[in-house]
């Protein structure tokens, strides 16, 4: 990921015209990185999956690692757009433990081997690919508050939907290295999860 920015490129100007062409050009970078994850990544990859060149990328983004990281962005929100539509196929009303384990088929999908990708890059070599890890927590948090009980506090929300993401992310890094029986793990893991929250909705009744 050395693709820089030569001397005399300049940025996208923001009209409406050129922001329609960097989200279609974005989309497009982001369905080849779902499919073939962050390895050799670079301006010309990304150019050919784009069906643009290198040059017309440099017009829009600000090099390659700009590129990888609002890709690594936009493939972390249509996740959470998908968790959340699968949530809310829970029943209003129902155990928030349940919205919860009604994430996990979503997690494990495509996207969980390149996300996990970018955050090992981000603590491998964090000068450059820092920005790849920064913001995650703050993408994924306003949804899981949303499956809270809409008579919590904001900062009860918090609390748990920050103990929600932590196991997940837990739950999800052992299934990816797998291990001695990892979807037992796993299962025995989203029982001791759900007590904990039926404890949590309890005690704020």
């Amino acid at each position: 990921m050395t693709d820089a920015r030569p001397a005399g490129y300049r940025r996208s100007t923001g009209s409406p015209r050129g922001e329609a062409r960097r989200r279609e050009l974005l989309e497009a970078v982001t369905d080849d990185l779902a499919a073939n994850g962050l390895a050799g990544f670079s301006l010309r990859r990304a150019a050919r999956a784009a069906g643009t060149t290198h040059k017309v990328l440099l017009y829009h983004f600000d090099g390659a690692e700009d590129l990888l990281r609002q890709a690594v962005q936009q493939l972390r929100a249509r996740r959470i757009g998908k968790g959340m539509a699968a949530a809310a196929e829970v029943s209003a009303g129902r155990p928030l433990a349940e919205r919860v384990r009604a994430l996990w088929p979503v997690l494990t999908g495509t996207e969980a081997m390149v996300l996990h990708q970018a955050m090992g890059l981000a603590m491998y070599d964090p000068d450059r690919y820092a920005e790849l890890a920064r913001g995650a927590t703050t993408q994924y948090l306003p949804g899981l508050m949303s499956l809270c009980p809409e008579d919590w506090t904001e900062r009860r929300k918090a609390e748990v939907a920050g103990m929600i993401l932590a196991t997940l992310r837990g739950f999800l890094l052992h299934s990816l290295l797998g291990g001695d029986a990892p979807d037992s793990s796993v299962d025995a893991g989203f029982d001791a999860l759900a007590r904990a929250l039926d404890r949590e909705e309890a005690a704020a009744e």
